[in-house]
């Protein structure tokens, strides 16, 4: 589980994140939404630390991930798996040392090891045959994939996703969707994702935050989602829905 208690974010004068507060379930696809502008990316980025908060907690299984020391945030960076927007591969290596490259820079297995839990990885996103390809040989929704298999190397307890269906076709998408719901509920991680595809959020959304002008403006389960009362939620929703 994750936790977030009062995060605030400026970068200069302008405040992006404004006193933020949620709670995000082990287990469970978290569905973080909004327009372009509206805050959610920062979000990630602070929760992954990549970007500092001023002020606030994140709270990982109770460990203050803002406030621990350097020593303690590199074992919880090791317990995170992140699936960025563009999949981020590396052009130059190949589709198994992609998946490889978390084991070897963070991880203590000797290379036979190394070697059965690329396999598994790649096994489980169904890419096991495109071991030996590049990212320059591979399609858009196999380069997903492959960044999935990364993101899931290290077993880690939280993934994150940041908008794993951009650029892909709506079949593509779906697969990818599924793909994290059932490596979910198989690993029991804490699962968040950025996303503004309506349809990723009623297939697979368990929890579902609505993020507006730095602000949690809305926060229920997709059954709700439809009859919020929301007004920006029903706009957002008008604009965006599939």
């Amino acid at each position: 589980m994750i936790e977030i208690k009062n995060l605030n974010k400026s970068f200069g004068e302008k405040q992006v994140l404004k006193n933020m507060s949620a709670v995000f379930q082990k287990g469970k696809c978290n569905l973080v939404i909004g327009a372009s502008g509206s805050g959610k990316s920062v979000l990630m980025k602070t929760l992954v630390g990549l970007e500092k908060i001023d002020s606030g907690e994140i709270l990982y299984d109770n460990r203050d991930f803002a406030n621990i020391s350097y020593e303690e945030k590199k074992l919880v960076r090791r317990e995170i798996g992140m699936l960025f927007q563009g999949g981020a591969l590396f052009d130059s290596l190949s589709v198994y040392d992609n998946v490889a490259f978390p084991l070897t820079m963070f991880s203590d297995m000797n290379k036979s090891e190394q070697q059965d839990r690329v396999h598994f990885c790649l096994k489980r996103v169904n890419l096991d045959a495109a071991a030996k390809l590049f990212p320059s040989e591979i399609s858009g929704g196999m380069k997903k994939r492959v960044g999935i298999a990364r993101a899931i190397a290290l077993n880690p307890d939280y993934l994150f996703c940041d908008e794993p269906n951009s650029g892909l076709d709506p079949l593509t998408s779906r697969v990818i969707d599924e793909l994290i719901l059932e490596i979910t509920q198989e690993f029991n991680t804490t699962t968040i994702i950025n996303s503004h595809d309506m349809k990723t959020v009623f297939d697979i959304g368990d929890n579902i935050m609505f993020v507006y002008k730095g602000e949690k403006w809305w926060e229920g389960n997709k059954s709700e989602l439809r009859h919020s009362g929301n007004k920006e939620l029903d706009e957002f929703m008008k604009a965006y829905m599939f």
